[in-house]
């Protein structure tokens, strides 16, 4: 059975060729752009790509366009990949060997290894799994930040063996300023919660116990206290962009 590998892009030059050359055994590669200015259309052309435009107006996630890219693809099956995430070969090779079974489910997650402070993490800490394979009719994502598809059907983990390997290898700047923009989005997709005092104590501190403990980042050194630490102040600025908004609702009553 063919699969589409299908690939949102915004000012994505940075790996794209990298990322494409890694699908081009697919059978094949839709490029959903959102008006970038850079040359990622150049290289999608490059590639042979079937390239479609979602309109990227004041968006500044990838969410919205989900659903638009993957109705663009040719193939039931979807594989949906960042424009910073490499698919190994042995990750295409199971896919491909996975939909001929009769008990194949309708939607996949794959482990995807993440680079950080110029280092992929081992794969034994592998524990960001996303779900990114699955039937192009069967599939619903939400236009919200960090939402999960829904899908229709039955979903399995792919074995731990075949991943996703992330390029982004971001610096502490970049993480502010992503996390900046990130937290803005959650607080509108959080808007029906309260948090208060409690929440911002309790949050962060659960935040840093998990990945420092949980997820086995106090075995990477100074790179992993680093990552904890980081992941706890992203939920600062969740709750208190949250309280904020509260304060000043109250403010203006």
């Amino acid at each position: 059975m063919p699969i589409s590998a299908v690939v949102n892009t915004y000012n994505a030059e940075k790996h794209l060729e990298q990322v494409l050359d890694a699908l081009k055994d697919f059978d094949e590669i839709v490029v959903c752009d959102m008006e970038s200015t850079d040359n990622t259309i150049g290289i999608a052309k490059k590639y042979g790509c079937k390239i479609v435009t979602f309109p990227k107006g004041n968006i500044t996630i990838v969410e919205p366009a989900r659903n638009f890219a993957i109705q663009q693809a040719s193939h039931e099956w979807v594989l949906v990949v960042d424009a910073d995430e490499i698919i190994t070969p042995e990750l295409r090779d199971y896919l491909y060997k996975r939909i001929e079974q009769p008990e194949c489910p309708t939607g996949m997650f794959i482990s995807r290894l993440n680079m950080y402070l110029g280092q992929h993490e081992k794969e034994r800490f592998a524990t960001d799994f996303q779900l990114r394979f699955m039937k192009r009719d069967k599939v619903d994502w939400p236009p919200t930040i960090h939402a999960v598809p829904r899908i229709d059907g039955t979903i399995e983990k792919a074995p731990l063996q075949f991943k996703i390997m992330h390029l982004a290898d971001e610096t502490i700047q970049q993480f502010i300023n992503k996390a900046n923009t990130y937290s803005d989005n959650e607080v509108v997709r959080k808007a029906h919660k309260k948090y208060g005092i409690v929440a911002l104590i309790y949050r962060p501190l659960w935040s840093f116990f998990r990945t420092y403990f949980i997820k086995g980042e106090i075995l990477q050194g100074r790179r992993g206290l680093i990552k904890a630490y980081m992941n706890a102040t992203y939920q600062v600025f969740v709750v208190t962009k949250m309280m904020e908004k509260a304060i000043r609702a109250n403010k203006e009553k």
